[in-house]
């Protein structure tokens, strides 16, 4: 690895540092009280799908509310959001502290403290995960989301083992304590960064537009589609082996909730060395060969943590599904970032956390009724068989390359004058450009219109045709409507560099004088009701209908 690529050379960046910290600590306090929990669901409850639905009550948050947080980090300040976050959970660790203490929690109001633990996960995580490219450049995002996932995974490998020790000397309540001081130190951090500001020549998106041009974006972006099936994949079979942990430790390997944070704390130190290696990794293999060998590697964890009665041997197979798991989430989360605009980034974050975590959740329920069944063992062996499927998926679904992809805004559009005045409300406006084409370019043109077609309505563009007049064929004009002016405008200042290739193709294919011919109108209904039906039907008596 050369000097360039080292990835503690980002901590010279200020910014990235002092977060970067501070959600350390953060992250401490959140695994010393996920240990608390899963603990203390044990003793709460002898019912092993209850123990599993701690995961679940977690992860089950994060699937239904990222859309909304994904709009909340694309459309307000980053910052603020975070803030709002990391406040909520503050208070509800308190809340959980106190009554822990009290002795007061029962198996579902422990579930429901840690559902709401999840909601302000959920409302963080987008918000979190697009700031990094805010902060650091394109090239170093990987780099970031790496060091991310490594300081994530450092204090995995040692909060947990910490979080048994105060489990078992002080209980589950000292740990739910630990992690309420825990959020201080992110929202200082947070209260002093000053956040770029938003570009805020447009109005901000209605709520209604920005989740469906979200799901929209997403929808006419196959390689983003790949990403979230194959986490949607990964989240939920390789869940499997977190959820059941403290029933294997419990049942299996007959530990404490000392052995429990060990076994977690394996899990961390494999997942710092696979951060580690991952630059090294990305630079020799293609991203769909370390995500097969992620999907792989954990597979063969579970099967081990199956059928192993040894502690040492359980160690070593969660100190390797440690490692895949950062290698098969940290390619997921940068390729969703390098494969999408800054406009959008947040949403296509949230929907893959949508897909992930939604698998997590059901996988959670779905292990934890499985073991009820046939034991822990089994189920980890079955888990372990749905990850070599994932990465079969892998040799027809291949995950996408984004080297070479830019994404930056092409910035070629200028807001045209007008000589009719509008504001950015006025609409509903329909465009239309104007093509001359050669016969012998018609199938290179359609070629290309199909993609053109996926990036207007990818972008925001309803209603989208394209049209050939019958009595001069080299003539053809692409039309769509958006619902305002201001509408028109964002779309067009959607388009990415890596968008004006086609456009320039498109160019050199028109054979009018000048570049393709563009109409911009908006829509205005003058024609009264009453003299509207008698018009149509006097079209209909004239056999035009």
């Amino acid at each position: 690895m050369t000097d360039r690529q080292s990835p503690l050379l980002l901590f010279q960046n200020r910014t990235f540092r002092s977060l970067w910290i501070a959600a350390l600590a953060s992250n401490f306090g959140g695994l010393v009280q996920a240990v608390g929990a899963a603990w203390l669901m044990t003793a709460l409850s002898d019912s092993q799908s209850m123990v599993a639905l701690v995961q679940g009550s977690v992860a089950l948050p994060i699937m239904v509310f990222s859309l909304l947080a994904g709009v909340f980090a694309d459309n307000f300040d980053r910052r603020r959001v975070m803030l709002i976050a990391q406040t909520f959970m503050f208070a509800v660790s308190i809340v959980l502290t106190v009554l822990a203490f009290k002795g007061l929690l029962t198996p579902w109001s422990l579930l429901a403290f840690t559902f709401m633990i999840g909601c302000g996960t959920a409302l963080h995580n987008p918000s979190w995960q697009a700031t990094m490219g805010d902060i650091v450049s394109r090239e170093e995002l990987p780099t970031a989301v790496s060091l991310n996932s490594m300081g994530f995974n450092l204090m995995r490998s040692v909060g947990p083992a910490i979080g048994g020790a105060i489990v078992a000397v002080a209980g589950a309540a000292a740990a739910f304590a630990v992690n309420a001081l825990s959020y201080v130190a992110i929202i200082l951090a947070l209260l002093r960064w000053e956040s770029p500001p938003r570009d805020t020549h447009l109005p901000r998106e209605p709520m209604g537009s920005a989740f469906s041009a979200g799901l929209r974006y997403v929808a006419m972006s196959p390689n983003l589609l790949r990403v979230i099936l194959r986490g949607f994949w990964f989240g939920l079979a390789g869940v499997a082996l977190l959820a059941l942990l403290p029933v294997v430790v419990r049942e299996t390997l007959e530990g404490t909730a000392f052995v429990y944070g060990l076994m977690l704390g394996c899990f961390g130190l494999g997942a710092v060395g696979g951060a580690f290696a991952n630059a090294g990794l990305r630079e020799r293999f293609k991203n769909e060969i370390i995500a097969r060998g992620a999907f792989c590697g954990f597979g063969l964890s579970c099967a081990v943590l199956g059928v192993s009665v040894y502690p040492v041997l359980s160690g070593a197979a969660l100190a390797l599904a440690g490692a895949c798991w950062v290698l098969a989430l940290s390619m997921f989360n940068v390729t969703v970032q390098l494969s999408t605009p800054r406009w959008v980034v947040g949403r296509a974050l949230a929907l893959y956390q949508t897909g992930t975590f939604g698998g997590m959740a059901a996988g959670s329920w779905i292990w934890g009724a499985m073991a009820e069944q046939v034991t822990s063992g089994p189920t980890l062996l079955v888990a372990a068989g749905v990850l070599l499927g994932g990465a079969l998926i892998g040799r027809v679904l291949p995950l996408p390359e984004f080297h070479g992809l830019n994404l930056d805004p092409l910035n070629r559009f200028k807001e045209p004058a007008l000589q009719l005045v509008l504001n950015y409300r006025s609409g509903p406006v329909m465009v239309m450009v104007d093509y001359e084409i050669a016969q012998e370019d018609v199938q290179e043109f359609l070629t290309a219109m199909s993609q053109r077609r996926r990036m207007r309505i990818r972008d925001g563009a309803q209603q989208w045709a394209l049209l050939r007049d019958l009595q001069n064929p080299a003539h053809w004009s692409e039309s769509y409507h958006v619902p305002t002016w201001g509408e028109y405008v964002r779309h067009n200042e959607r388009r990415t560099q890596s968008d004006g290739a086609l456009s320039d193709r498109l160019k050199a294919l028109h054979r009018g004088a000048g570049g393709p011919v563009v109409h911009r109108m908006i829509e205005r209904q003058t024609v009264p009701l009453h003299d509207d039906l008698a018009l149509k039907q006097a079209v209909v008596d004239s056999g035009e209908g």
